[in-house]
């Protein structure tokens, strides 16, 4: 495998991203905004019901939401890459198919990391302490794996369709449920059977999990359950990603 051809698609993929100013105010501008009016608003409300400090239990879930989009919503760029003939390139150059996925995946996981750790200083200015800052590093390992597996995600979505308006329509269908039926915004102790069972097999709430176990020490499933999930939600994203990279036609 080249390293040299993944590295340069990698580089193109950061590079794009540093240029275009728009995308980093809008990576800043929703998490604030929900860190305000749900962290104040309702934390006063969560603290009068007996169950702590509400930011620091949703603060993992905003990161998850962060990268969730941008990690899914990546696959638009494919998709300009095969709407203006740059991919179709890339497919008639003598590069193995799974090298332009995994160059393309790499840049898209590495920006969506570092917006995933932009939402952590932002949480950090606004009040959210790390329960013990010896795990953050293991943290940021969690959250790279989770990037690795909606970035390829997302690939294999963008690789399914050939519009924008399609892209975005399948993804805000999963996307929305996929955050909102898991465990970002409140605990799974007290809700109701049916709303503890779909976010029991949605993938999302053991992402959320995992995070808030290492910055927060709260768990609902348990890190070991959380992380052997993660590990089997990883692999099926990647082998969707491959499958359906390549059967696209040049």
């Amino acid at each position: 495998m080249d390293l040299s051809i993944i590295h340069v698609l990698w580089l193109r993929q950061v590079k794009r991203y540093y240029r275009s100013g728009s995308r980093l105010i809008g990576t800043i501008g929703q998490p604030i905004l929900l860190l305000l009016a749900l962290g104040y608003g309702i934390g006063a409300i969560y603290r009068r019901a007996g169950e702590g400090n509400y930011l620091n239990f949703l603060v993992p879930g905003i990161i998850t939401q962060t990268v969730l989009l941008s990690g899914v919503f990546w696959g638009i760029i494919i998709l300009q890459d095969k709407r203006f003939g740059f991919l179709s390139e890339l497919l008639v150059a003598p590069v193995r198919r799974v090298q332009i996925l995994i160059g393309s995946a790499l840049g898209g996981s590495t920006i969506c990391v570092m917006q995933g750790l932009i939402v952590f200083i932002l949480s950090l200015i606004l009040g959210f302490r790390p329960y013990n800052w010896a795990l953050v590093p293991a943290a940021f390992l969690v959250l790279v794996l989770m990037c690795l597996a909606l970035t390829s995600f997302g690939a294999g979505m963008a690789s399914m369709v050939d519009d924008f308006q399609g892209f975005q329509g399948i993804n805000n269908l999963l996307i929305m449920p996929l955050f909102f039926l898991s465990s970002a915004l409140y605990p799974l102790n007290n809700v109701p059977e049916f709303l503890r069972i779909i976010s029991t097999i949605n993938p999302v709430s053991y992402m959320v999990d995992a995070l808030r176990t290492l910055l927060a020490n709260q768990s609902h499933f348990g890190l070991t359950k959380d992380l052997v999930v993660m590990a089997i939600t990883f692999v099926v994203c990647v082998t969707f990603a491959v499958n359906r990279f390549n059967r696209i036609q040049i």
